[in-house]
């Protein structure tokens, strides 16, 4: 957000930098682990693994416990926690017989479990069965990761929070992590741009061209954005949209379709279902134009209002827009922004291919406010743009590293400005919470 915006947007400034760091604790248990020793019980404990480029390697470790099947560990295990990237964990559970070794013969092994970080907070307690070496399962054991955010400055604090003045009302401004921990679901939807300008998908210089050994720019925006976000909503079911595309069974040109051709269902099973659609609707579509995404997004702002009035920070929609030029309605689209900027969403709009796109950083806000035709300003800025080309040779996880780094600051913006607080808080304050002060 530029310093402009900070100036004028109504709700600028709310949950403070972006780059500030949330830190998570997990505490972890076992139940039913192997017994492996003959004469007492197995003296377990917890190793936490990161991964790095590929690299499994070892972060922290939890204490052992004597002859314990079941235990319940003291130390906790901090990470540094990061919404716009994959953070993949590993937990191994070793019977340790030496003071400081842990033993690599496999029957020191009792199981192990993989899971991403943004899993474990999204459950904010996650219990899955541990695993032994080819998948076979460890009996009935199972471990148990419980997660609590803390706050990285002086001492620690349970939940991180300060008190802005909105309306001369003092609201108290709670940390995005204390909105996923408390049950806020995040919504995904991808927007396919199917205009006639990205080329005969049967053509292998077409950004459509599915290859069968790598796959397109479309695919791979999808997939690094998608896998993020899937962690953030429990029944895994994603919209899948397209636009500008003659579409049958009369072919006539459609600038809002689900891409499974099912108009009273548009969600796909997880992101393979959502590759799988788009994969399935290339050969039955006639690319055409132009290039219009203002009635999606005022399809995913209208679904994001709902019904009735929204009352508490159970859901909040992520629409990733992947097109390969310039929007052609433009006036119609920053006027759908401006009204979006008032609902739980935000934007992201990925340029495929070697267009100019200089006209949709307009979009972006980075540099002024974006205001709709008639100069009314977003309430939020919620749009992020990023050409692809420049992540050619990053991996997909720079990409969106840097298309969702805004994203939860932009969730505090929206629920801040309503004062809705988390469903499900866990308030351990301090006595002298700002809260309750005048600012």
């Amino acid at each position: 957000m530029s310093d402009s915006q900070e100036a004028t947007s109504p709700v600028a400034g709310i949950g403070g930098p972006a780059a500030c760091v949330s830190k998570v604790e997990l505490r972890v248990s076992c139940k039913s682990l192997l017994d492996r020793d003959t004469l007492n019980k197995s003296d377990p404990c917890v190793i936490l693994m990161v991964q790095n480029q590929g690299q499994w390697t070892e972060l922290d470790r939890t204490e052992v416990i004597k002859s314990n099947l079941n235990p319940v560990f003291a130390k906790v295990l901090m990470l540094d926690y990061y919404f716009e990237e994959v953070q993949k964990l590993r937990f191994e559970v070793y019977d340790i017989h030496g003071a400081h070794s842990i033993g690599t013969r496999d029957d020191d092994f009792l199981g192990g479990v993989e899971c991403t970080l943004g899993q474990i907070v999204a459950q904010k307690k996650m219990t899955k069965p541990l695993l032994l070496k080819y998948g076979k399962y460890a009996g009935k054991s199972t471990i148990t990761i419980h997660a609590e955010e803390i706050s990285g400055n002086n001492g620690y604090v349970e939940l991180s929070f300060c008190a802005k003045k909105l309306d001369d009302k003092l609201h108290r401004v709670y940390s995005f992590l204390d909105y996923i921990m408390g049950g806020c679901q995040i919504h995904f939807t991808v927007a396919i741009d199917f205009t006639a300008s990205n080329g005969d998908p049967r053509n292998s210089c077409s950004l459509h061209y599915i290859n069968p050994y790598q796959p397109n720019e479309y695919l791979k925006a999808l997939i690094a954005v998608g896998e993020i976000c899937q962690d953030y909503d429990s029944d895994k079911r994603f919209s899948a949209l397209g636009f500008g595309a003659r579409i049958p069974p009369n072919y006539e040109v459609s600038h809002d379709f689900a891409i499974n051709f099912n108009p009273e269902d548009d969600e796909c099973e997880e992101i393979q279902g959502v590759v799988e659609a788009y994969q399935n609707c290339l050969p039955k579509i006639q690319l055409y134009g132009p290039t219009n995404v203002a009635p999606i997004i005022n399809r995913i702002a209208k679904q994001a209002a709902g019904k009735e009035p929204i009352k508490d920070a159970s859901l909040y929609h992520i629409l990733l827009i992947l097109t390969d030029g310039v929007v052609t309605d433009m006036a119609d689209t920053r006027e759908a922004i401006v009204r979006a900027s008032y609902q739980p969403m935000s934007i992201i709009i990925v340029g495929v291919g070697n267009a100019d796109f200089t006209d949709m950083q307009i979009l972006d806000g980075d540099d002024g406010v974006l205001r709709s035709p008639k100069g009314e300003p977003v309430l939020r800025d919620i749009v992020q743009f990023v050409p692809f080309r420049d992540f050619k040779t990053a991996s997909p996880a720079a990409l969106a590293k840097c298309v969702l780094a805004e994203v939860p600051k932009q969730v505090v913006e929206y629920f801040s400005h309503k004062a809705i607080p988390p469903m499900n808080p866990v308030l351990n304050s301090t006595p002298n919470s700002i809260a309750n002060t005048p600012e």
